[in-house]
């Protein structure tokens, strides 16, 4: 792994840890004020709500990251096929490069006369 890819996959790994941080915060909160709504709760009720509550909106939206990653690729899948992005790019390089091997010839030709 290239030292670019490391760094990439460290800032992926981060953002995915944040990200959990906030989900169950939020998952926290919503329990707190769903026990709140049910005020005849005891203490040990209300936690046991709120941490049954939180490990389920947890499991909810890791379920909707999985879904949004497989649609994600499979609309990657989906343009790559139709508007075949890599021999694009391959052809544009090639053009590029032909282009400028072009205008190198013709400025030592220049130079030459």
């Amino acid at each position: 792994m290239t030292a670019r890819e490391e760094e990439r996959a460290l800032v992926s790994q981060i953002e995915g840890h944040l990200l959990l941080a906030a989900t169950r915060e939020e998952g926290r909160r919503a329990a707190a004020r769903l026990a709140d709504r049910i005020g005849w709760l005891t203490d040990t009720q209300r936690t046991d709500l709120e941490r049954h509550f939180e490990a389920e909106y947890l499991d909810l939206a890791r379920a909707s990251w999985q879904r949004t990653t497989k649609r994600g690729e499979q609309l990657r899948r989906e343009y790559e096929t139709r508007y075949q992005y890599q021999s694009l790019r391959q052809r544009l390089l090639a053009c590029f490069l032909l282009t400028c091997a072009l205008l190198t010839a013709t400025a030592l030709l220049g130079l030459a006369a």
